[in-house]
């Protein structure tokens, strides 16, 4: 005689449960005999939505909320994402209203037989345990979750139950229904997701903690396997899409692996709407939709990343991060050891996190973090090399334990190690202002300081172009001789040339070209101190930030990268002002608008900043900084002649800058430390910044035309091999500057030459 097995503690209260919902399906209860709570959370549901921020072209950045979440109505919901639901969790859902005794009846049976373990409780039922009752297993609980699965059947469609239900289940992760989901364990909206990936999410609901894809594969795995299998049983996949299903290599997305890396953006919108509308924005579903394009972010990141690693990779190693203790043995044991020891330190997609298993100067073995193990060997070992020499100093020694980081280099792999320079870029579009990428640090996670915006540095020879801009209206033309020989002002002050040497008198053009700081002394002297602050104001630089002495010259006073991607976009749009716009517009959750930012002014008179024929003339000048100049390598990387812009390095290179355009598209880079020191001996803006700048603009310009000079602008002549102002063509301009013979004009000076030239420091 067959006996059945004792019941277990679960199947009691499912068999006290099923024999009440047997009496409650017949015979009604009075709904006064239980304190139940109002439906009204679910019948009026207001879900809970993130502040989102986006791209101009609309990919999501970030979300601040403890909810992660994006609203979809069921019209827009994947047919096959409902199905696998349905399949899974509720396959009676379009027959029974609220509770499905035929389904209790089932799981009751497959427990007392000893079966796999099956949920007893409805689509409709979950979202009432979920939204208005506690998780206590009780038969009281499952009683009141009964009534109340009763009372919204009957005051929501079929339809709006599931569609609620796809927005609000907790899915693991922080995501609230399937389509944050999608995007965080796949990094792709519902629509794109394969049946494979379907299934895996339709598998988290049961137990979001336990079949979580991030924390166990492997369970969440099993758990797809029976979702696919419920999927083939009730008909709606067939065995072939099964068996390519079951068959497909599934990736996921790495815990804050983001599509576009936008961190210091995505803090500037956060403060700005926190600010505007305090902290419910963190869950009433507002989306800030910022200026950057997501191409031109994607770039502006990795160029700034392999920027700052070719830096570090010319520095000295200074030893693995951390040290722990391994077994000798491997297996289970050593990767329990390894997952120990690194709790508390965070992997990186670009920096990943590894521990030495073996080392030696030829070869050294790795476990990732991801469990992966790797061998690196060759080239790859040039950065630790100290740390792997028989004599290796303790805190630089490379040995079994050691905490490293582990970078791509090319196909291969390289040990490497977190880098102490920062850098920044930033790119604007000359014509709107509107900031097409913005990379604030390396890391946000590591330094939260976003020095496009905040960081006040000395730009160096940068800042000459706008030096001579200032010239230009002091009738000095590009052929206008200079001597670029030692100089010694009044009180002593004796600059040089990085180079060391002087060439003579040069032309102004040459000058530029090779970034002469004798020169530029002596055209900021011509041109006077207090008129060459005021005239960087024009560019949009802050004039009680420069000095008032010839300092200025070198570029000793203080800007901001937005500032300088501001002053050169000037140079760029042909002498007009320029706004830079980070933040487009704010939205509520229903699309209302509560935030735009103006449109760009318009490029007539009452916008100019500087003349357009000066600002023609200057990009002439530095269209030969970047072919000939100390940017050379501009042009001929990007094997385009309108490329235009200036190196600069302050003294013992505590900062290093590339600022430059091409008529579309002004771009900034600067690298240095948080706290001033040298990037290193042999280092300048040319070798560390202008790579970085050329790396972005190479994948930035992708498609876009070269652009002609275009016709000189009213004003402007061509004298010989050069420019001028037409005024000064009978004479007038000045010819030359010379500490032995003054300053001296084409023609006889004129009394406000004289009157000018007496005033001048």
């Amino acid at each position: 005689m067959y006996r059945f097995p004792p019941l277990s503690p679960l199947l009691k209260p499912l068999l006290a449960v099923a024999a009440a919902v047997s009496f409650l399906v017949t015979v009604p209860a009075p709904v006064a005999a239980f304190d139940l709570p109002a439906i009204d959370r679910i019948v009026q549901y207001q879900p809970k939505l993130p502040l989102q921020v986006l791209t101009a072209d609309g990919v999501e950045i970030a979300q601040f909320g403890t909810e992660r979440r994006e609203y979809v109505p069921l019209a827009r919901t994947p047919k096959l994402l409902q199905d696998a639901v349905l399949a899974v969790e509720d396959a009676r859902f379009r027959e029974h209203n609220g509770v499905d005794p035929k389904g209790m009846a089932r799981a009751a049976l497959s427990m007392l037989t000893g079966g796999r373990t099956q949920g007893a409780s409805t689509i409709t039922q979950q979202l009432v345990r979920t939204m208005l009752l506690t998780r206590e297993r009780t038969v009281e609980r499952k009683a009141k979750e009964i009534l109340l699965a009763f009372k919204v059947e009957d005051a929501l469609s079929k339809d709006r139950i599931l569609e609620i239900y796809l927005n609000e289940i907790f899915l693991g992760q922080r995501a609230y229904g399937f389509a944050a989901a999608a995007k965080i364990y796949f990094g792709k909206p519902m629509d794109q997701l394969s049946l494979a990936e379907t299934a895996m999410l339709a598998g988290l609901p049961q137990n979001p903690y336990y079949a979580n894809p991030v924390i166990n594969f492997e369970r969440a795995t099993v758990r797809q396997r029976v979702v696919l299998e419920r999927m083939r049983t009730v008909g709606v996949i067939t065995e072939p899409e099964l068996a390519k299903a079951r068959a497909e290599k599934l990736n996921i997305r790495a815990p804050g692996q983001r599509s576009v890396d936008a961190a210091h953006v995505a803090e500037m919108a956060r403060r700005a709407v926190v600010e505007r509308f305090g902290t419910e924005a963190y869950s009433s579903g507002i989306r800030v939709t910022t200026s950057l394009r997501a191409a031109d972010q994607r770039a502006a990141t990795a160029a700034v990343q392999r920027g700052v690693m070719a830096l570090e990779a010319r520095s000295p190693w200074r030893g693995p991060e951390d040290q722990i203790d391994l077994p000798q043995v491997d297996g289970a044991a050593l990767d329990n050891a390894i997952a120990d020891g690194l709790k508390g330190q965070r992997d990186d997609d670009f920096l990943r996190l590894a521990v030495v298993l073996s080392a030696s100067p030829k070869a050294v073995q790795l476990q990732l973090a991801s469990g992966e193990r790797v061998t690196i060997q060759g080239s790859g070992l040039r950065l630790a090399a100290a740390g792997l020499a028989s004599k290796a100093k303790p805190v630089l020694r490379l040995q079994r334990g050691s905490v490293v980081r582990v970078v791509a280099s090319g196909k291969a792999l390289a040990i490497t190690q977190w880098p102490e320079a920062e850098a920044a870029l930033v790119a604007l579009d000359p014509r709107t202002g509107r900031v097409r990428a913005l990379v604030g640090g390396f890391d946000f996670a590591r330094q939260p300081f976003n020095h496009v915006t905040q960081s006040w540095r000395q730009p160096g020879s940068a800042i000459k172009p706008l030096l001579y801009s200032a010239a230009l209206e002091e009738r000095v033309m590009p052929t206008t001789l200079v001597d670029d020989l030692p100089f010694t002002a009044a009180n002593g002050w004796s600059p040089g040339n990085s180079s060391g040497v002087g060439s003579g008198p040069i032309t102004m053009r040459q000058a530029l070209a090779k970034s002469s700081n004798l020169v530029s002394v002596r055209l900021l002297q011509h041109t006077g101190t207090q008129r060459a602050r005021e005239w960087t104001t024009r560019f949009g630089l802050d004039a009680q930030r420069q000095p008032d002495n010839l300092t200025l010259a070198l570029g000793t006073g203080l800007v901001t990268p937005l500032q300088m991607a501001r002053a050169y976009g000037t140079l760029a749009n042909g002498g007009w002002n320029v706004e830079p716009v980070v933040i487009e517009k704010i939205t509520d959750a229903q699309g209302k608008l509560l935030f735009e930012a103006p449109p760009p002014a318009a490029l007539n008179e009452d916008n100019r900043a500087i003349p357009a024929r000066n600002a023609y003339v200057m990009s002439s000048l530095l269209a030969d900084v970047t072919r000939v100049g100390t940017a050379a390598r501009a042009q001929a990387a990007l094997k385009r002649t309108d490329i235009y812009g200036k190196t600069g390095t302050t003294n013992d290179v505590v900062d290093a800058w590339f600022a430059g355009y091409q008529p579309t598209l002004a771009t900034v880079v600067w690298l240095g430390h948080d706290k001033p020191r040298s990037l290193g001996d042999h280092e300048s803006g040319g070798r560390l910044a202008l790579p970085i700048w050329v790396d972005y603009m190479a994948q930035a310009l992708k498609g876009v035309p070269v652009s002609a000079p275009g016709q000189p602008p009213a004003g402007l002549i061509r004298e010989g091999d050069d420019w001028l102002y037409s005024e000064w063509q009978n004479g007038g301009a000045v010819t030359a500057i010379s500490d032995g013979s003054g300053t001296q004009y084409a023609g006889p000076p004129t009394l406000i030459d004289a009157i000018r030239d007496w005033f001048k420091p």
